[in-house]
């Protein structure tokens, strides 16, 4: 393969349909984005950023809505060689601020209702701050438009940074995983031959686009696919059942399948041609995964990935898809449970799952010591996620030894919301556990210990000034006084403990 080809644009290039006509995108309001479209602008696009003097390896910062253009953004970042930065539309001052200060894009893309913010933040780094808005309306599309769609795509190698996706860690410092061409590419391809992708399926698109999952996941799929999705800016189950019909595949959290489940016009019927229900993120309840093939007649896949790694494993397109398993390892992916000493478990022996393959990520940004921890001598990633197999070599995930929380399909490191909270006035100390959540597979849940049991601090106001200061999915959804928080001999605290304690919180 030659050097051109390992920038993974050139790969989506080869495998769109010959008639570039075909679509693409198609919007819930109608309109219609085809390949010959997608090529043209993210020419427009990437030859108009290299004008503003952004080079191979710059970073390119994006917080924005969910809309056609963020997607053609950052394929024309691809095509450029950019290193492409999304960031959550929720993430505050104070935490935008950190990561723009540890990337240093050359430009950063955002609202204009938060342009005043972003242009507080340039320097000799950030030079550009440009909008994009829904509608095709923003200085972006405005400023390209006028630029020829001519455009050759920047030479890659497998190595080169593609993107950084910023997961926080237990410390509370954030840390950027290096994406490169070649993870992307890896990844991708091991997903097409697992779920039988076919050039004639439909994706029904409902998923945010500045995480992996709906961003690499579905629509890499369907870019390797050159077939075709439907957009939505965002999950409504009432939007999803009417377009059910018109799909092959569908790709959610569990929170989409339970607010399905609640949805009265959702039946078989609205199922007919559908091929394909995969659901990752968080871990889906058994419960869930039962009444939805009963109610649907469809067995959704639950596979499982992670930030660092893209997808690991997969339940099959053909043969058992079990409940509360996440499956079999993907193509070119190898797996293992080892226990404290680093040596294997025995099936259903509970261990930390290890993971190796082209799929796993180049590093932390500029955390060559954070990086080196997280590998192991003959280089597999260390996922921090508690695990067992079955007899049929299937994976459980069981818990995390890092104590993360997921909901809702977001990343919630506990570190960053106690050391906000251990700061405020009235607060002694506090421990953040996840809960189990019928829609959002976790809650994040505070555990607090007042200075004052008998005068603890108003919950209303302690839930606005955490909110103030995270993006809303890390913030309590209940908090919790207690006179002492469990701890065992060595005076770590036992989150075990308060987990069973309040196992029942949300039920």
């Amino acid at each position: 393969m030659s050097n051109k080809q390992n920038n993974i644009y050139s790969l989506f290039q080869v495998r769109f349909p010959k008639d570039t006509s075909a679509a693409f995108i198609e919007t819930v309001d109608g309109a219609k984005y085809s390949y010959a479209y997608l090529e043209q602008e993210t020419s427009r696009i990437a030859q108009f950023l290299t004008s503003l003097g952004i080079k191979k390896g710059d970073r390119v910062a994006v917080q924005v809505e969910k809309s056609p253009h963020v997607l053609f953004l950052y394929l024309a970042c691809l095509r450029a060689g950019f290193v492409y930065l999304p960031l959550n539309t929720a993430y505050t001052k104070n935490e935008l601020s950190y990561f723009l200060e540890n990337a240093e894009p050359g430009l950063v893309v955002c609202k204009t209702e938060t342009e005043a913010l972003f242009f507080g933040f340039k320097n000799e780094t950030l030079k550009h701050v440009l909008t994009l808005d829904l509608n095709e309306q923003g200085s972006l599309i405005e400023q390209s438009r006028s630029t020829a769609a001519e455009f050759e795509t920047v030479a890659c190698d497998t190595d080169d940074i593609a993107v950084i996706l910023y997961t926080s860690g237990t410390t509370g410092r954030p840390k950027g995983a290096m994406i490169t061409h070649g993870n992307l590419a890896a990844n991708g391809l091991a997903l097409q031959e697992a779920w039988g992708w076919q050039q004639s399926d439909v994706l029904l698109h409902a998923l945010p686009i500045f995480h992996i999952h709906g961003l690499f996941v579905a629509c890499h799929n369907v870019l390797l696919g050159g077939s075709k999705m439907l957009f939505l800016e965002k999950f409504d189950s009432k939007t999803v059942t009417q377009l059910l019909p018109k799909a092959t595949v569908f790709m959610g959290v569990p929170t989409f399948y339970t607010r399905l489940l609640d949805e009265p016009s959702f039946d078989r019927t609205c199922n007919q041609n559908m091929r394909l229900f995969i659901s990752g993120s968080a871990p889906l309840l058994e419960q869930t995964f039962e009444d939805f093939q009963q109610r649907s007649g469809h067995t959704i896949l639950e596979r499982y990935g992670m930030t660092e790694t893209g997808m690991n494993t997969s339940n099959p397109l053909n043969g058992d898809r079990i409940a509360g398993t996440v499956g079999l390892p993907l193509p070119g992916v190898e797996t293992r449970i080892v226990d404290e000493n680093n040596q294997p478990v025995e099936n259903n022996n509970v261990g930390v799952l290890q993971v190796k393959g082209e799929n796993i990520f180049k590093g932390y940004w500029r955390m060559p010591e954070k990086t080196a921890e997280e590998f192991t001598e003959d280089h597999f990633f260390i996922t921090g996620d508690m695990a067992q197999y079955n007899k049929q070599g299937y994976i459980s995930i069981v818990g995390r030894n890092k104590d993360m929380v997921i909901t809702g399909g977001y990343n919630v490191y506990p570190k960053e919301v106690e050391l906000l909270l251990d700061e405020t006035e009235g607060v002694k100390e506090s421990a953040i556990i996840g809960l189990a959540h019928k829609d959002f597979g976790e809650a994040v849940t505070a555990v607090v210990v007042p200075n004052d049991i008998n005068n603890p601090p108003n919950i209303d106001e302690l839930k606005k000034l955490l909110k103030e200061q995270l993006a809303s999915y890390k913030t309590p959804k209940k908090i919790i006084f207690i006179e002492q928080l469990p701890r065992n001999t060595m005076g770590k605290v036992q989150k075990n403990i308060l987990r069973e304690t309040y196992n029942t919180l949300y039920k």
